[in-house]
């Protein structure tokens, strides 16, 4: 039997390796279709699949209150995804990019702290490893020419990222799949309303719909995992581990793509591999 503490290190470790699974195939997508019609084709595919799993595994319909943190959780998540790509237009996708990421989990870690206690000393070394880790690894050129207007964004979507993972945390403990379905029903509504109002998408060719298709499905096993992660154990630890997917992204894109990592970058690497193991202590 395989301890719960345990259960929620692999599943947050998985679900790493999914996020960072689907950011590298929805970033091939990218090159050749709209940012949008990626991210709006992996919710439709939450859409389809969740409420699959939950007839599966014969999950219940939960309380209200767990579909309406399921909701938010979407309503948080899509508000997000749309500060960061409005942030990218408009600044440095590194300083965004790195900005959101770290943001989002520092959210997160001080409402574990208050709701679930302080974790133990490894725990707290491992989380300050993984903020080195994603920092490096993320980062290219955020240096001292940064401005408060560059904040602007990536903080917002920080925040936002920050309280949709808060939300799943919410909602896990009753039920995964349908509030996952809510959350993604709530999600394509906010992304098609905000893609009519500014006309930013574009429909994706047929040779480019399969690799939207299969970023959907790693972006749905990403949201499951993390949700099994935060169910299984506290909230800090499955985030933590959970975002340490540009990890993947990059090992992905360095091994597929012979993309070369920048020396910094094989520091975030180290550093994220040291956090995982003190985390697990």
């Amino acid at each position: 039997m395989i301890p719960v503490e345990t259960l929620a290190i692999i599943f947050g470790l998985t679900s790493a390796i999914s996020w960072g699974a689907g950011d590298f195939v929805g970033g091939c997508a990218t090159r050749r279709t709209s940012a949008y019609s990626v991210v709006l084709v992996t919710q439709i595919m939450g859409i389809i699949i969740f409420p699959i799993l939950a007839l599966v595994f014969s999950e219940s319909l939960p309380p209200v209150n767990s579909l309406m943190w399921g909701a938010l959780a979407g309503f948080f998540g899509a508000a997000g995804l749309i500060a960061l790509y409005m942030g990218m237009a408009k600044g440095k996708m590194s300083i965004v990019a790195t900005l959101a990421a770290v943001i989002s989990i520092i959210i997160p870690v001080i409402y574990s702290a208050l709701n679930e206690g302080v974790p133990s000393i490894f725990k707290i070394t491992g989380f300050v490893f993984a903020f080195i880790g994603i920092w490096f690894i993320v980062s290219m050129n955020v240096g001292p020419s940064l401005k408060a207007k560059d904040l602007e964004y990536p903080l917002l979507a920080g925040i936002l990222f920050g309280l949709f993972f808060i939300s799943i945390d919410n909602f896990s403990s009753t039920a995964i799949y349908w509030p996952l379905t809510v959350s993604r029903i709530t999600a394509f509504i906010m992304l098609t309303g905000f893609i009519m109002l500014t006309k930013t998408v574009s429909k994706p060719t047929t040779d480019v719909i399969v690799i939207v298709i299969l970023a959907g499905l790693f972006n749905t096993g990403g949201a499951t995992l993390f949700a099994l992660a935060s169910e299984a154990g506290r909230l800090d630890v499955a985030t933590i581990l959970s975002s340490l997917s540009p990890a993947v992204t990059v090992l992905l894109a360095c091994v597929l793509l012979k993309e070369q990592l920048a020396s910094r970058q094989w520091i975030g690497v180290i550093a994220s591999l040291t956090a995982i193991i003190l985390i697990s202590i």
